[in-house]
């Protein structure tokens, strides 16, 4: 396994960690952690593949385009990932608007989905 995707699914694994100790006091805080923790899966499968991407947008992009749409994932997981992304916005640039305790705890549900749809091809060192 190369560094990269190593290093990734490292990070992945801190910040679900960091996303399921924050929902209750700190929602937006919880959210933000949960998207980074799909990103970092996501980004951690594609090195696999000694694929990366530069952008944030480029994942979701190719989450749809190398995952869903091809079948190796239910449309569920990329639909989880999008929603993923656009709670982030709400978490980290959502001004006056937070996000609610209750869509932390799904964000968590979400993000530990696609971990583990990750681990299955990303197995834990």
């Amino acid at each position: 396994m190369s560094p990269e995707a190593l290093d990734y699914w490292a990070r992945a694994a801190q910040a679900l960690r960091t996303a399921e100790s924050l929902v209750d006091d700190d929602p937006d805080a919880s959210s933000s952690r949960a998207y980074y923790a799909a990103f970092y899966a996501v980004s951690a499968l594609f090195a696999l593949e000694q694929v990366s991407h530069a952008k944030h947008t480029a994942v979701e992009r190719a989450v749809h385009r190398d995952l869903v749409k091809p079948g190796k994932w239910p449309a569920a997981l990329g639909a989880a990932f999008s929603w993923l992304v656009n709670l982030r916005y709400t978490a980290d640039y959502g001004g006056s608007e937070h996000v609610k305790k209750e869509d932390a705890e799904l964000a968590v549900e979400r993000a530990r989905m696609i971990l583990d749809a990750v681990r299955g091809s990303f197995p834990e060192p």
